[in-house]
Order: structure tokens, then C-alpha cells, then sequence
């Protein structure tokens, strides 16, 4: 059940503090971290700064640098793009306080047409409406734009926005990941700094965790996310985000959003039944050469 203890007032400004982060989430997370395919502009290399970098190892005999890295993420992205022609998932979005009360809940069934078409259909709704349609609502309204293109904003993780820094490589229980450190070139709020997690055979992004790489706005103290991904098939889908906000005056937040019942070609599947990313959290619908 929804926690009753918040009056109208107070949920009215929690969910106007939460619509000032909404764009940041929507527009460099939940939306757009890689632009597949990529503008001619983000196929060139990361500049001076990325050619000094210290190389990831790929062989015990070769070496893979974080420009190799990317260009292969990007290229590879295209490719999986080029064969997705649509799929269905069920999401559900979530807002709690740091006591695990729900002040806003909402299941909705997202359907993609390729290239460009996104639908939302709402199944289920309960908790704060300022939040379900402020929050919820705008995320799924800029994700829709995004996809059509009518987003200007140009967030996505290549090396235009990023100068990346390799850090190894890293064995996780499902497979063997190139960890990169991706530092924004400027200080804007639709830009993160974090670090990323791609898998070395698929070159397609398991994680990525992060915080923005300017406070959205006076409101937000901290706001830190994770996006974990999970393959099916072929394809790289959403699996968990999970967004931590702390909102002066209102305290922690939780901001959750669960990716299920993918439908691809007509064969459905639940996260159990595929090769699920790191369970540990969520970064946020970028397109991994899928939505």
C-alpha cells in the first residue's frame, strides 16, 4: 500500500523537486546515453586526452584502448539497431522514501516500432498523482520525443561528450567486462560522470553508475543512479534503474524503474529466462543497439 502519512501539500513538492531532475534523467539517462546509429560527429576519436590513456588489456598479447573500445561499442550498436524491429516490455516506476513507502507507483506496457516510434500504455496507477504525472508522465513524454528525434539535446556517451579512462578489466558472474571511467567534457546537467561496464565479446554496456556532472538544481543534494542491462537474444535491454536523490527538507528518495515480459519477434521472455547484467542496480533506456 501507498504510504498515508505525507499530506497533499508535502507530495505536491516532493514531486515538484523530482520534475526538476526529470529532465536530466530523461534526457542523459533514461533516453539517450548512446545514439545509435552514430551522427558522423561521434565517430571521430576522444582528442588528445583519450590517445594518452593507458590501454585495457584484451590478450595477454594485445591491447585495446578506450578509442578502440568505443568506436567497437558504437559500431556494433549499429549493427543490432539495424536488425531490432521492435519489442514490448512491461515497466513499472516507482518512488519511495529511504523507510521503503511508496508514494507513487505505476505499471505501464511500452511498446517500440522501429526506427522511431515509442508508445506507453498505462496498466496499473496508485499513489501521489502530482508524482505519477510530473515524474512519471514526463519521463515517458521525453522518451517518446527522443525516439522521434524531437529532442536537441545531445547526450549520448561518445567521445564528443566524454573523455574516457579504461580501469581494466573486470569478471562478473555472467561474463568478462571492460571497466572505463567516463569523465564529461563540460559541466552540464543532461551529462554524467561515472563509470561504464561493456561487455568485452558483445561490446554492448552491462552497467553504468554515475551521478550528474552538474546538480540539476538547488533542491537535489546527491542524486546517484545505476542502469543494469540484460541480453536477449541478441539485444541489450534495460533490466533495473535505480536513482537515489536526496531532496533538501524531504530527505532520500528512491526512483525506481523494473524493465519485464520483453516480447521480441513474438518470443516473450522474463529476466529470469535470459542473460541477466549486474544485479546490483540499474543505470538508465540508453540505447544499446536496442531502445
Amino acid at each position: 500500500m501507498c504510504a498515508r502519512s505525507w499530506n497533499r501539500r508535502d507530495l505536491r513538492t516532493v514531486a515538484e523537486r523530482m520534475h526538476q531532475i526529470q529532465s536530466f534523467f530523461a534526457a542523459s539517462v533514461l533516453v539517450g546515453l548512446i545514439a545509435a546509429p552514430a551522427r558522423p560527429s561521434q565517430r571521430t576519436g576522444a582528442g588528445p586526452e583519450a590517445s594518452q590513456l593507458t590501454s585495457v588489456r584484451r590478450t595477454p598479447n594485445e591491447e585495446l584502448t578506450a578509442e578502440e573500445i568505443f568506436q567497437k561499442l558504437l559500431d556494433h550498436n549499429r549493427r543490432r539497431e539495424a536488425r531490432l524491429q521492435g519489442y514490448s516490455e512491461v515497466r513499472t516506476y516507482v518512488v519511495t522514501n529511504r523507510n521503503g513507502e511508496v508514494h507513487a507507483e505505476e505499471t505501464v506496457r511500452m511498446e517500440y516500432r522501429a526506427p522511431d516510434t515509442k508508445s506507453f500504455a498505462t496498466i496499473r496507477e496508485e499513489g501521489s498523482r502530482f508524482i505519477r504525472g510530473r515524474v512519471f508522465k514526463g519521463l515517458m513524454d521525453s522518451e517518446v520525443e527522443a525516439a522521434a528525434g524531437r529532442s536537441h539535446r545531445d547526450s549520448s556517451i561518445t567521445p564528443t561528450n566524454y573523455v574516457f579512462y579504461p580501469r581494466g578489466i573486470e569478471d562478473t558472474e555472467e561474463c568478462q567486462c571492460f571497466v572505463v571511467q567516463a569523465v564529461p567534457r563540460r559541466k552540464d546537467k543532461y551529462l554524467f560522470e561515472g563509470t561504464i561496464w561493456i561487455d568485452a565479446h558483445d561490446f554492448a554496456i552491462v552497467k553504468i553508475a554515475g551521478h550528474p556532472a552538474r546538480n540539476p538544481s538547488f533542491w537535489i543534494k546527491r542524486a546517484d543512479f545505476v542502469r543494469s542491462y540484460q541480453k536477449i537474444g541478441e539485444f541489450w535491454l534495460p533490466l533495473k534503474d535505480q536513482t537515489s536523490v536526496e531532496v533538501r527538507i524531504f530527505g532520500d528518495k528512491e526512483f525506481t524503474i523494473d524493465h519485464s515480459h520483453y516480447v521480441i519477434d513474438g518470443a516473450e521472455t522474463s529476466g529470469s529466462h535470459v542473460h541477466g547484467a549486474a544485479q546490483g542496480g540499474a543505470a538508465f533506456g540508453a540505447r544499446n543497439g536496442s531502445d
